[in-house]
């Protein structure tokens, strides 16, 4: 299956002079979103990790479609507030200012090994921040799942120590 050809594109989306690259169409198909399960499962082997972590909010979709695939748990990776309870959380630099991500504290096991799962893949700032709030509450990054990478800008740099597996590249 051709997945570019799933993938819409909006120009001067949020912003001018921005392509914004959809994966909606994939979800509203479940065999593309069979065969992106299907891709993943050729990469990451259930005895290599332990759970999945989506990514606000796109990733979310993701990561429950590979955590029923492997009958594993899924956890999220939220925006500042959105999480009842106690979290933890880390800021960090985005294009135009900062952001906060954060997990709720009990989600995640000491030494468990997450898969944290996005849509795309653009600077790596949310990808690298994730990697590092992991790392923070214990545990292990066992790699990266991304539909889309758009590789000129360069993202995989700040997570390439980890396995980083993406399906579509622009």
């Amino acid at each position: 299956m051709n997945l570019k050809e799933k993938i819409d594109e909006y120009p001067d989306f949020p912003k001018k002079g921005i392509l914004f690259r959809d994966f909606s169409p994939i979800l509203r198909d479940p065999s593309a979103i069979s065969y992106v399960v299907d891709e993943f499962s050729k990469y990451f082997h259930t005895k290599d990790f332990d759970i999945f972590a989506g990514i606000e909010s796109r990733g979310f979709l993701f990561a429950c479609a590979m955590a029923l695939y492997y009958k594993k748990g899924m956890i999220l990776i939220r925006k500042k507030g959105k999480l009842p309870g106690k979290t933890e959380k880390i800021s960090y630099k985005i294009e135009y200012g900062s952001d906060t991500i954060e997990i709720q504290k009990n989600s995640l096991k000491k030494g468990q090994r997450v898969v944290i799962c996005d849509d795309l893949l653009a600077t790596g700032g949310t990808a690298k921040a994730s990697a590092k709030l992991i790392e923070k509450m214990g545990g292990k990054v066992a790699g990266f799942a991304f539909i889309i990478e758009l590789v000129d800008l360069g993202g995989m740099k700040g997570i390439n120590k980890y396995n980083c597996k993406s399906l579509v590249k622009y």
